[in-house]
């Protein structure tokens, strides 16, 4: 922390002008437009892919073919003799004996060594002077494999006889788990579910799958490394976290991280999948052999093979109840696929054992979660994490213990819904508002949409409002409406004991007669809008209209990661924080050159708004402008959130989280069930906020994690062949996401009962409305066929049966 001063002033000064204070445009609780918005919707904005440099190189990746398999020889002779080839690399031609990186466990290689264990693990790198040149040379690369069985699923896993993903493992989860191919265990055991379950009077079981979801972010893996004269190397790139990224990185490189600089370029989009590293080593790798530029943009098929994906997961419930509606245990097991490399398997584990309850009262529980290594595609963070697979499970079971007691599904929530003061089956507290039961009175309270949307006058039809669409299915024969209700909890920030931080630099001087506060932090802008927040945190703190946020890199302190619902609470709150420190320096000085003007500079509380220092009051006692003229304020400083620890290995007890989020849904559907095709009509949403910081902003938060629960709901899945681990549909023309003629009308009612414990009072909120959206339209699916429906995304086929 420093403080600069320049040419400073002699006390006892006269400011220039005195008027009433006024408040500052453009803070907190403002809905201010992105500074990127109109950028990108006209397409003027840079993203990664953009990069351009003189004399670049271009990158490529060659992938392996099989999912499981020796290498027995790599040959690149013939791709080195082609024409425009700089260099071409492989596991030997890695610069030092640190050959593996990884999120928590270092288990995946840079390049492949001795054998692949997922189909399209990276092989070889090829840097030319011309994309479609890179791409044929790698082609020439001969790689001859040697198959071996794959492991698929949890039987062929934890067999006795089980081939190894990993052999010899050393990691700290590998002491505590039953068998090498499961990365990580987590029980939770609270009470006696054994003899509660005596005591209910309905007991319901089910087992349900969720299928393996992509982030589908349009804007593809990319970034441009530039080797600097140090000896280093300048890497410009989209991610979510620079200095994790950095900390993988330079290591493989041999180098100091102070000579790997990196800054973050525009990101089209991340939810989870850009948290590990993709094409971040491989680039550099390629700029220090050929010692020029290289710039690497996957394709969409190699995206899907770049980075990892949401775990599909196999759940078995058992709920019971009384026949007043009491929930009396739980007993659960999830099993989520983590595929060949740990990615943040370990912490979803974690994610998914402790949310598995959902949002609800139950005093007995017996849960168990673990993840496998698999030759499946590598798993890890993906919107929701954890808890997304978990409230489609338990929201299906809230669903079937409400029809066998002939009860209200909404009701039946609303009598086991947890307040404020209930106890987690981790036996942490919930000491901040958990409004469930408001959530689903607002969202069951709204008037629903009309029926028939599709009939418009002349008794003609808007296949639009349609199941099918403009395939012109059908015209509202054999459609049917359904109506279903779901509500989920999400954790918010890093839990189970990790060191949470984050860092923001401010300086505020005076330009051009201005005062202007300069705020730089690492956060990585993923669209979340976080450097629209930053802003308005730094005019409300600082009382200036003008703010620049400096572009993300590594000169400053680590901000986290852009994931866990936390950049808002973490970096909005470090800030906050120095935004804080920044002003009471400012006021020092104000104190310093004015102070014998007027006596409120010794006995008021002073805050700087419009511009102005003003008292409490509101009287204004000097221009900004006039306390920092010949001076400037620069300081950096971290935020931490309140500590956690991690989980019992046994038990699972432990104050593992640090805020917990809740949001729940309505949805409304109209189903053909001839044709087994849905239209999703509304999907209407309540979540509690704590502040908006943002009511705009927050709004399309929650609109969009509510569009992604919709997809996986009813079309989005990675397939994968049981007998190969191949993957079969890597594109969009085959991997499905919602458009805007498959989105409904999504209404949000946003609560703010703020939080005490954060930053002025808000709750991350990008994460919750992915919970409860998924297991919302199903619900509303089951309300009009009748059919159990215990798998997601939901097909025509289950529909109709063929």
């Amino acid at each position: 922390m420093n403080a600069e001063t320049r040419n400073s002033t002699a006390p006892g000064r006269t400011p220039t002008s005195l008027t009433q204070g006024s408040a500052t445009k453009g803070g907190i609780g403002e809905s201010t437009l992105r500074p990127d918005g109109t950028l990108k919707v006209t397409g003027e904005f840079a993203y990664s892919s953009d990069l351009w440099h003189e004399d670049m190189l271009w990158g490529y990746t060659l992938r392996s073919t099989v999912a499981h398999a020796e290498i027995v020889s790599i040959d690149t002779s013939q791709a080195l003799a082609t024409s425009g080839v700089y260099a071409v690399l492989t596991y030997d031609d890695l610069p030092t004996e640190v050959k593996h990186y990884g999120l928590e466990i270092q288990d995946t290689p840079v390049l492949a060594h001795g054998k692949v264990r997922h189909h399209g693990e990276p092989v070889a790198l090829v840097a030319a002077d011309h994309p479609e040149t890179a791409r044929r040379a790698a082609a020439k690369i001969v790689v001859e494999y040697r198959e071996l069985p794959v492991i698929t699923d949890e039987a062929s896993a934890t067999a006795e006889d089980a081939v190894l993903v990993h052999e010899n493992r050393d990691d700290h989860h590998s002491g505590h788990v039953p068998h090498p191919n499961i990365v990580h265990r987590q029980p939770i055991i609270r009470g006696d579910a054994a003899a509660a379950a005596r005591r209910a009077d309905v007991v319901i079981s089910g087992e349900y799958v969720f299928g393996m979801q992509d982030q589908a972010f349009l804007g593809p893996e990319s970034g441009l490394a530039v080797p600097s004269e140090d000896g280093g190397v300048d890497l410009y790139v989209a991610t979510q976290w620079l200095h994790s990224d950095l900390r993988q990185i330079a290591p493989v490189l041999g180098l100091p991280e102070k000579k790997v600089r990196m800054t973050l370029s525009g990101v089209g989009g991340a939810f989870g999948g850009r948290e590990d590293l993709s094409m971040q080593i491989h680039a550099c790798l390629l700029a220090l052999r050929t010692g020029k530029p290289v710039k690497i943009v996957y394709n969409r098929f190699e995206s899907f093979f770049g980075h990892v994906h949401r775990h599909p997961a196999k759940l078995w419930y058992e709920h019971g109840a009384t026949r007043d509606g009491k929930l009396t245990h739980l007993k659960c097991r999830i099993v989520l696929d983590g595929g060949a490399y740990a990615s943040a398997s370990p912490a979803v584990v974690g994610n998914a054992a402790s949310l598995s309850v959902g949002p609800y009262v139950v005093d007995d529980v017996e849960i168990e979660a673990l993840a496998l290594y698999s030759n499946n595609p590598p798993c890890g963070a993906m919107r929701g994490f954890g808890a997304v697979q978990a409230c489609f499970a338990y929201e299906a079971q809230m669903d079937k213990l409400a029809a066998a007691l002939d009860m209200d599904p909404v009701e039946f929530r609303q009598i086991n819904a947890m307040e404020q003061g209930a106890i987690m089956p981790t036996g942490q507290l919930v000491d901040s508002p958990a409004p469930v039961a408001e959530l689903l009175r607002r969202v069951k309270a709204r008037p629903l949409p009309p029926e028939r949307q599709w009939e418009v006058a002349g008794g003609a039809s808007d296949v639009r409002a349609l199941p099918g669409g403009l395939s012109n299915t059908t015209h509202g024969e054999g459609v049917v409406r359904g109506v279903g209700y779901a509500v989920g909890i999400k954790n918010v920030g890093f839990s189970e004991g990790f060191d949470d931080y984050s860092t923001a630099r401010v300086r505020m001087e005076v330009i051009n007669g201005e005062p202007v506060a300069t705020v730089h932090t690492a956060m990585a802008e993923v669209g979340q809008g976080g450097v629209t927040v930053h802003a308005q945190i730094a005019r409300s703190e600082l009382g200036v209209t003008q703010v620049t946020i400096q572009p993300a890199d590594t000169q400053v302190g680590s901000a986290g990661s852009t994931s866990a619902s936390r950049q808002t609470y973490m970096t909005g709150g470090a800030v906050k924080n120095t935004c804080e420190a920044v002003r009471e320096k400012v006021l020092e000085i104000g104190r310093r050159k004015f102070g014998t003007y007027h006596p409120a500079w010794a006995t008021a509380e002073l805050l700087l708004e419009g511009g102005k220092v003003v008292t409490d009051g509101g009287e204004a006692l000097a221009p900004i402008a006039d306390v920092l003229e010949g001076e400037a304020v620069d300081l950096e400083l971290e935020f931490r959130h309140r500590p956690t620890v991690p989980f019992d290995l046994k038990t699972g007890q432990g104050n593992g989280h640090v805020q917990y989020s809740f949001a729940a849904h309505r949805a409304v559907v109209e189903v053909d069930t001839e044709l087994g095709l849905v239209k999703v009509v509304e999907l209407a949403c309540a979540q509690d906020v704590g502040k908006a910081l943002n009511p705009l902003s927050v709004v399309g938060q929650i609109q969009g994690g509510t569009t992604q629960g919709l997809g996986v709901a009813v079309m989005e899945e990675i397939i994968v062949d049981p007998k190969t681990a191949k993957v079969r549909n890597p594109s969009f023309t085959d991997y499905l996401i919602p458009t805007i003629l498959d989105t409904p009308t999504i209404p949000v009612d946003v609560l703010e009962l703020a939080d005490d414990h954060a930053p002025y009072g808000l709750r991350g909120i990008g994460e919750a409305p992915t919970l409860s959206s998924t297991p919302a339209v199903l619900a509303a699916i089951r309300n009009a066929t009748g059919l159990e429906l215990n798998r997601t995304p939901i097909r025509p086929e289950h529909l109709t049966g063929s």
